[in-house]
């Protein structure tokens, strides 16, 4: 299944082009995107940084545009603290440039190896099942960017990538893009966004890829529903690396041992917003009815003992483990 780039629809123009003053330096590197901005306060289509409906001025610093509404800013503001506390607790991150260009391929850090081992067999089977032809140049929001590994390497294989998080620090968020400069010049456009409210305008990404985040939304349908408006009419929305389970019961077991192992370890549950934190049958059949869509799931092998791992769990008497696929909807 390729992503196929089409002639962009008119539109208003990014800050970044002939009206955009406030931006600054994000600008100059965000020009030629083409990227029509859509204001997360007042929802208004806008042709710069500051909406004139509603005064929300997005400011910009070290690339990234900052598209949080001061209201959703501090709403997030214990969240963040939190996850950025507990992620830099489980080495998260490095400060060499060859950690992040090794992604996710290698972790030469050591320190989440198993982690990383997943993510790059995700990585494999998208480029080799459904993002097989880069040349195109499709444009494609990867959300839950974290640190750019994925915008980066779609990048590499001719995409135009944008990436969107929460998180903008210099080592797991966003700021730590800066790592890949040497190889792309210029990087790509990164916003810190949410993901039920993104700041752009609708039909104009050819693909979303939710980029092992959609378990951190507190409403899918929101979240999905942000996606599928920002995509073309036949357009990809991608759920990647978000865990699953046969019955609820066990992702709610799973989330009470999450949260007593932060508790005892890291001082805080980690629960200041409601993440959904995993997906079920059902979930994903309300989310086909309430957005008329059909799910395609691919079946990445993560090897033979990840694949035992259910049966495993069984023979000891203990609850089922999470699984992962690949969850495709094209938009109407």
């Amino acid at each position: 299944m390729a992503i196929a780039h089409e002639t962009e629809q008119a539109g208003e123009p990014i800050a970044g082009q002939a009206k955009c003053s406030k931006a600054g330096d994000s600008c100059s590197k965000m020009a030629g995107w083409d990227l029509r901005i859509r204001c997360p306060r007042c929802k208004a289509s806008l042709q710069a940084l500051e909406c004139p409906f509603c005064g929300l001025v997005m400011r910009t610093g070290r690339g990234i545009v900052y598209a949080l509404p001061p209201d959703r800013a501090m709403y997030f503001a214990k969240f963040i603290r939190d996850y950025e506390r507990i992620r830099a607790a489980e080495g998260r991150g490095s400060d060499s440039d060859e950690f992040y260009l090794n992604l996710p391929f290698k972790d030469i850090s050591g320190a989440n190896r198993e982690h990383w081992k997943i993510r790059a067999r995700t990585f494999a089977h998208l480029m080799s099942n459904v993002l097989v032809d880069g040349r195109s140049g499709g444009r494609i929001l990867d959300l839950g960017a974290g640190n750019g590994w994925l915008s980066y390497r779609l990048l590499l294989a001719g995409y135009r990538p944008v990436a969107v998080d929460l998180l903008t620090n210099a080592n797991d968020g966003l700021g730590a893009a800066e790592h890949f400069e040497k190889q792309v010049p210029g990087l790509f456009p990164r916003f810190q966004a949410e993901l039920g409210c993104l700041p752009f305008q609708e039909d104009q990404f050819d693909a979303a890829i939710f980029n092992a985040s959609f378990h951190y939304s507190e409403d899918y349908q929101r979240s999905l529903g942000e996606a599928l408006r920002c995509v073309k009419p036949g357009g990809l929305v991608v759920i990647a690396d978000s865990p699953w389970y046969s019955r609820d019961e066990c992702g709610q077991a799973m989330l009470a041992e999450r949260r007593e192992v932060f508790l005892n370890k890291y001082g805080t549950a980690s629960d200041s917003i409601r993440c959904l934190e995993y997906l079920t049958n059902h979930r994903l059949r309300t989310l086909s009815e309430q957005f008329s869509i059909e799910w395609q799931i691919l079946y990445p092998h993560y090897g033979w003992g990840w694949a035992l791992r259910p049966g495993i769990a069984k023979l000891r008497g203990r609850r089922e483990p999470s699984r992962f696929r690949i969850y495709l909807a094209k938009k109407r």
